[in-house]
């Protein structure tokens, strides 16, 4: 009746320094990365870009084949 619920974003890269900490996530239905950074009680997130300012794509079957 119900579909299993997919998840839609994969941590797939961290790096913690003194407290602070980046992760890249991956959006598993459009492919396009996120930079995460977090120091103390503040963060932001943006979209990560090619240096012709398109958007970086993943394909997710690239990283995770059995989500094909």
């Amino acid at each position: 009746m119900f579909k299993k619920k997919q998840t839609r974003f994969a941590v797939i890269y961290t790096q913690k320094i003194d407290g602070s900490s980046m992760k890249i996530l991956l959006d598993m239905v459009t492919g396009v990365n996120y930079l995460y950074c977090r120091d103390g009680y503040s963060g932001g997130l943006t979209v990560m870009r090619n240096p012709d300012g398109s958007p970086v794509v993943t394909p997710p079957q690239m990283l995770f084949p059995d989500q094909g």
